[in-house]
């Protein structure tokens, strides 16, 4: 853990493994971009839905520009309780770090990797499960797709994630 996050309170890591749901990892999401940004946004919303599994690649997510909404590919969950549930909760928080600087306004893909790697090394150090996979997703896909299966979902059902976005909590919509 870096000096600094010792000094001030801020261990990232151990609220990470403190975690329970994806609205808690989602807090942690939002804490290391303040801590790093010092930007905020409240009122998202997060769906899971299979987006379909393709071994060389896939969504993990996607943030429809305009909208209050991140959806997230249900497969890439399953597969991780599959092969190796320790990668759980550092790729839950690198898409959603990833989703969320996209609902801040940043579009550029190639930027957004870089500022998600960036926060996260400051977050967690260099050695840390995430940080690793904000370095290089590609090297992780073993655990996040099924090998030699493709296939598209026919048609996308999103369930909503309920106390997402818990800044946004209190008041109903």
């Amino acid at each position: 853990m870096e000096l600094q996050n010792i000094k001030t309170g801020k261990d990232f890591q151990s609220r990470l493994e403190k975690t329970k749901s994806l609205p808690d990892i989602f807090e942690v999401v939002k804490a290391a971009v303040w801590d790093c940004q010092r930007k905020s946004r409240g009122g998202l919303m997060l769906g899971l839905a299979n987006l379909g599994n393709h071994p060389q690649g896939f969504f993990g997510a996607f943030y429809p520009v305009g909208s209050n909404v991140i959806v997230m590919n249900k497969i890439p969950l399953e597969r991780i309780k599959e092969t190796r549930k320790e990668l759980y909760k550092p790729y839950v928080f690198h898409v959603l770090l990833h989703e969320y600087l996209h609902t801040l306004g940043y579009m550029s893909e190639s930027g957004v990797r870089q500022m998600a790697f960036e926060i996260t090394k400051e977050a967690f150090g260099e050695e840390h499960l995430a940080t690793k996979i904000a370095a290089n997703t590609a090297h992780f896909f073993g655990n996040l797709v099924y090998p030699d299966a493709t296939w598209e979902p026919d048609e996308m059902k999103m369930e909503l994630v309920c106390g997402f976005d818990r800044e946004s909590a209190n008041y109903i919509g």
